[in-house]
């Protein structure tokens, strides 16, 4: 399987993130790839207000341009996230799935919402304007499973480790990464998320400022299970392309068996009154 992840500097036009996101697409088709994986927060990155506004019910007109691009490549898309219309006065931060024929397989609403304030860097509180999910979701792409997420849900080891449980080969992780973070953490994650589930992680981000101070890190990239960094997008918009090669992938869990030799018989997480077992 070819993968593209795409990478973006999203602002406040929204007719102008579409565009680039199109675009973007056709180069992953030119690059001959069965998968084009875009960043969070594709179709508007600006201000919370401005968030609000720009927020579509699913399906909407934003998301219907993308199925109908990838229904004319004959590709899939990870429409990494968009600001979805919740039930409340917030908006969710949706990450939908479109096959080949520009339809709906999968939707995931952002669990972890970036609630933070570090000393001397701009604070985020997602929460302000967005609802979070409630539910793990793992879906297929031509009959290979992947585990769906978004951006401050790297920092959730669990999550990637329920995906891989249930199956995945692959770990999906559309972001819009802080500069300051994305220097210190983000390959490291990502890393460190592909070793330790044994899987390819396929990470398209955000880069450069979309509001005066607040710049996302780029460094867009696909990661396979043993860690090895496959394909990189340091810096401005474009695309990063690599071969998924899963009978390697297949081989290193039979010659590492690390998710078959979990003891699951003997660690639990524990929630008040239960224990799930693991």
């Amino acid at each position: 399987m070819r993968i593209a992840a795409c990478q973006m500097n999203s602002q406040q036009d929204k007719a102008a993130n579409l565009a680039t996101a199109l675009a973007l697409l056709d180069q992953a088709a030119e690059a001959g790839a069965d998968l084009a994986v875009l960043p969070e927060y594709l179709d508007y990155l600006g201000t919370d207000d401005g968030a609000l506004h720009a927020a579509e019910p699913i399906p909407g007109p934003f998301i219907e341009s993308l199925a109908a691009k990838a229904r004319t490549l004959g590709l899939w898309v990870l429409a990494g996230s968009v600001h979805a219309r919740g039930p409340d006065s917030r908006c969710r931060n949706a990450s939908l799935l479109l096959d080949r024929q520009g339809r709906i397989a999968a939707r995931y609403d952002k669990l972890h919402l970036f609630d933070i304030g570090l000393t001397g860097q701009p604070s985020y509180r997602e929460s302000a304007t967005v609802g979070g999910g409630d539910r793990v979701v793992t879906a297929e792409i031509d009959g290979v499973p992947v585990g769906l997420s978004i951006c401050y849900d790297l920092r959730f080891p669990e999550l990637y480790r329920l995906h891989a449980l249930a199956g995945a080969q692959i770990l999906l992780v559309p972001a819009a990464f802080t500069l300051h973070t994305g220097r210190a953490h983000w390959e490291l994650l990502l890393r460190a998320r592909a070793v330790e589930n044994q899987c390819f992680v396929i990470a398209a981000g955000q880069v450069g400022e979309s509001l005066p101070g607040k710049a996302c890190f780029g460094h867009s990239m696909i990661v396979d299970p043993w860690g090895t960094v496959l394909a990189c997008r340091p810096d401005g918009t474009g695309i990063a392309v690599a071969e998924l090669d899963f009978d390697a992938q297949r081989r290193l869990r039979a010659e590492l068996p690390t998710l078959a030799n979990r003891r699951g018989d003997v660690y639990a997480l524990q929630a008040p009154g239960h224990g799930q077992r693991w």
